[in-house]
């Protein structure tokens, strides 16, 4: 079997980054390097941008599942790489292109050496918004290869290289994004009285907003509300007619979500009376909680060790990941992967470590091999 360079995968990868469900270079990328490999034992088939790969086990008596993201973020690069983002204003700022190169890894092993079982691997699109896990989950092409457990890794900045970390239950937190409009009356600076100034209605929006998680959420059950962006208003003489609230929210339990969301529309209501104005809330996409199975998680951690990976503990994050959809439904698992960059996700300067590709990809193939 010919050795795959990771390094150079990756670093092709990384230089073109595309947002959700537009990920078509990438596509024709992937498609190609699976072409490349031995078809014996693969059946491949597209949905949307995405791609699944059945590898045909020896005697399988279960089916497990791999899930990569494939998408990147709207953010302008600025890193030292030689190989930079060739597309203006996207970068892979959260490793995707460190998740594919895995993906890819261990497929090709796969594919020359196949497991007992029968394995899926998900390429899958749009995981940074506007979601792709939970329609890509309910597709026929699921249905038909339906995984009876499934995991997933997602690289980790701040773990150093050689490390992964995981935990039963909770790992990943509900998240939901966060959109308000004001809608007022603008007029001249000079006659404050005949307008309804959505600047000021926003401002007093964002306060109220903040006082939710302190004072609405029981203090044991984790929240965050976090408002992002605010815009509004033209330049400095017209008091604005319009402004818009763009945020994030984050729970440890869905019964949480609901109460925050529960209260920014009330409270959204009381600054259309107090400011006579018109306002609506959007959610965008909502992520469910990634909660792993304890059991995989123990099985994970025995394997993790056989090819050299350190096993640490991790504690609960805000993180937001579109991957919980599937746990929801099947039984599974997502671990980080120490990546050690000076930088974290979401970062224009994120440089993870390559060496841990490697590491990846061996903890990987033995899992799937194993589970």
């Amino acid at each position: 079997m010919k050795e795959l360079n990771l390094i150079e995968l990756r670093r092709a990868l990384h230089q073109i980054p595309e947002l959700g469900f537009e990920e078509h270079e990438t596509h024709r990328f992937l498609m190609e390097r699976i072409r490349e490999l031995p078809q014996e034992s693969l059946t491949v088939k597209t949905w949307k941008t995405g791609i699944f790969v059945h590898v045909k086990g020896r005697s399988p008596t279960k089916t497990i599942g791999y899930r990569t993201d494939i998408d990147g973020l709207p953010i302008q690069e600025k890193t030292d790489y030689s190989f930079q983002s060739n597309n203006k204003g996207k970068m892979h700022a959260c490793g995707h292109d460190f998740h594919m190169t895995i993906a890819l890894g261990a497929l090709t092993k796969l594919a020359h050496e196949p497991a007992d079982d029968d394995i899926l691997f998900i390429f899958q699109p749009a995981e940074e918004g506007p979601g792709g896990a939970e329609p890509m989950l309910n597709s026929d092409i699921m249905q038909e290869w339906r995984p009876d457990i499934i995991f997933a890794l997602h690289i980790a900045p701040e773990l150093p290289v050689g490390r992964v970390s995981s935990k039963p239950g909770l790992l990943f937190a509900n998240t939901s994004e966060l959109f308000v409009d004001l809608t007022g009356k603008g007029g001249h600076a000079a006659y404050p009285h005949l307008t309804h100034d959505m600047v000021t209605a926003a401002s007093y929006l964002v306060t109220h907003l903040q006082q939710i998680v302190a004072r609405r959420v029981d203090p044991l059950d984790s929240a965050v509300l976090t408002v992002g962006k605010i815009s509004g208003g033209t330049v400095q003489n017209i008091i604005s007619e319009h402004a818009r609230l763009e945020g994030t929210i984050r729970t440890m339990s869905q019964t949480s979500m609901q109460q925050v969301k529960q209260h920014i529309e009330n409270v959204t209501h009381g600054i259309e009376i107090a400011h006579d104005c018109q306002a609506t809330v959007e959610y965008g996409s909502n992520y469910y909680q990634v909660y792993n199975d304890a059991t995989l998680v123990e099985q994970f951690r025995d394997l993790s060790a056989q090819v050299g990976a350190f096993y640490q503990e991790a504690s609960a994050a805000m993180t937001g990941e579109d991957f919980g959809y599937m746990l929801k439904d099947i039984p599974g698992f997502m671990f980080w992967l120490g990546v050690e960059s000076e930088t974290g996700l979401h970062t224009a300067t994120l440089m993870p470590d390559e060496q841990a590709l490697s590491t990846g990809v061996d903890v990987v193939n033995h899992t799937l091999r194993n589970l």
